[in-house]
């Protein structure tokens, strides 16, 4: 895009931003940096905390008997875009506050972030999912294991298919929401990027709520290895 841009009666054609250049495919220089592991770190914990609260919520809103007495989905919802709120304003300079699988597989596409990275990213963000919610088991264990850890199920009236097009879809709108957001050519981007995460992590739960009780891509795979891998673990 170009723009004109009239600086004391002078008169500039040329961008009016900066790109910066493509990431590197394999960058072994990152291995040497101590800011590439604090990176990974930062994920880990991230993803730890944001599946051990959103989780925690889940059950504990399904284990009330009285439908009012829990936080309900407009709660749930609150809980994923409140931490997501907070969590990509810590790690957002540490790591770019990815904390979800299918955000950095989108950068990497984008060759904002390099493969080394990229797989590390995932790795570390599956591996704090697991973390996460083996806590919640281990601190909610009976109702963890009576409610099936929260697990996600498709909503009555509703197929297969529709289930799966709204996960395309919620995945779509978030990573397409990251990169306008994060676009160079958005000369005021810094002054309501951290209010778009939550805000549409609360829009994408409830969308979804409706139709499969589910939230992200990363919570079901957290919840799904960690459900299985640390079952029997936990039992003894």
């Amino acid at each position: 895009m170009v723009k004109d841009v009239v600086e004391e009666g002078h008169t500039h054609h040329g961008k009016d931003y900066v790109d910066p250049p493509p990431a590197p495919l394999l960058d072994m220089g990152e291995l040497k940096l101590w800011s590439f592991y604090r990176a990974l770190i930062a994920e880990f914990v991230a993803t730890l905390l944001f599946l051990y609260i959103t989780v925690a919520t889940v059950i504990g809103h399904q284990k009330q008997k009285d439908p009012c007495a829990g936080v309900g989905l407009l709660g749930i919802a609150w809980s994923f875009g409140g931490m997501i709120f907070v969590l990509v304003y810590c790690t957002a300079g540490i790591s770019g506050g990815h904390i979800n699988p299918a955000v950095t597989f989108g950068l990497f596409l984008a060759r904002k972030v390099s493969l080394i990275r990229a797989v590390s990213y995932m790795i570390a963000q599956c591996l704090g999912a697991i973390c996460g919610v083996g806590f919640v088991k281990l601190f909610m264990k009976k109702s963890f294991n009576s409610l099936g850890g929260g697990a996600n199920s498709v909503a009555s009236g509703y197929s297969n298919g529709t289930a799966l097009g709204a996960e395309i879809i919620g995945t779509f709108v978030l990573v397409y929401t990251v990169f306008s957001a994060t676009d160079p050519k958005r000369s005021a981007r810094d002054s309501h990027v951290p209010l778009l995460s939550p805000l549409l992590e609360l829009v994408l739960t409830l969308q979804e709520a409706l139709v499969l009780l589910s939230s992200s891509t990363i919570r079901r795979s957290g919840m799904t290895i960690g459900f299985s891998g640390l079952d029997h673990s936990l039992e003894h």
